[in-house]
Order: C-alpha cells, then sequence, then structure tokens
C-alpha cells in the first residue's frame, strides 16, 4: 500500500482533536453514505431500460425493512452533507472569523440541529411507510 494512504490513515485514528475534527469525520462520512446513495440510485434506474426483471426484483429488496431502514439513514446523510457543505463555504467565504474554536463549535451544532429539523420530517414518513409496508402494520401489506 502507499505510504501516503497508510500515513493518512494512521493520522485520522491517532488524532485527537476536538468537536472541528468530528465534524470533519462526519463530513466525509456522511459525503461517503451520499456517494453510496447517488451511485445505487442512478444505477438502480438504469436498470429500468437495460434489464428491467432485474429492476422489479430490487424494488422488491427496497422494500425490506432493513434496507428502508438504511435509507433513512443515508437521507439523513446527504441532508447533514448538504448543509455542512455550505456552512463550510459560507465560513470560507464571508466569516472566516467563524474558524475559530468557541465559534466552530456553535456553528457546528446549529448545522447539525437544521440537518435533524430537516430531516425528522423525512424520517417520519419513512419510518412510517417502513412500519406500514415492511412490517404490516397500519393496515399495510
Amino acid at each position: 500500500m502507499d505510504s501516503k494512504f497508510i500515513s493518512t490513515l494512521s493520522g485520522y485514528a491517532n488524532y485527537k482533536g476536538g468537536r472541528g475534527f468530528l465534524a470533519f469525520i462526519l463530513h466525509r462520512i456522511t459525503g461517503l453514505g451520499t456517494l453510496l446513495f447517488l451511485t445505487v440510485h442512478i444505477t438502480m434506474t438504469s436498470l429500468v431500460y437495460i434489464y428491467s426483471p432485474l429492476y422489479n426484483r430490487l424494488v422488491e429488496i427496497f422494500q425490506w425493512p432493513v434496507v428502508m431502514l438504511a435509507e433513512i439513514v443515508l437521507v439523513f446523510c446527504v441532508i447533514f452533507h448538504g448543509a455542512n457543505g455550505l456552512r463550510i463555504a459560507y465560513i470560507d467565504l464571508f466569516k472566516p472569523h467563524l474558524l475559530q474554536e468557541r465559534q466552530s463549535t456553535k456553528a457546528m451544532l446549529t448545522t447539525l440541529i437544521i440537518a435533524v429539523l430537516l430531516w425528522l420530517p423525512a424520517a417520519g414518513v419513512m419510518g412510517y411507510n417502513m412500519l406500514k409496508y415492511g412490517f404490516g402494520l397500519f393496515g399495510g401489506e
């Protein structure tokens, strides 16, 4: 393996940073979740034209409760990654003084609260559908 890659991974593992580092890691993880979501979405949608029986089978699989739960988590990843990206762009372009430790923590917590507030309605609808169609509650199948 490349020594730069190993050095980067060991730096992530050994760094004892504060909330700023947690924000950095959460942004990276949600970025990977967003990439996973987009890859699956584009690939699955293209299957309609390539091989529709496989598409129909995947639609059935996406109705499994564990997959529906993963979708709820992926929606949070997309929302948080977008909100945090806007926070980073705003700080870089207009308010660089917010990079100070105290201001950065407040901005990060505000971003997290906004992301959760934007995610809750979607999570509620998706959770209801999971209970209805995944578990057969509320008159579901």
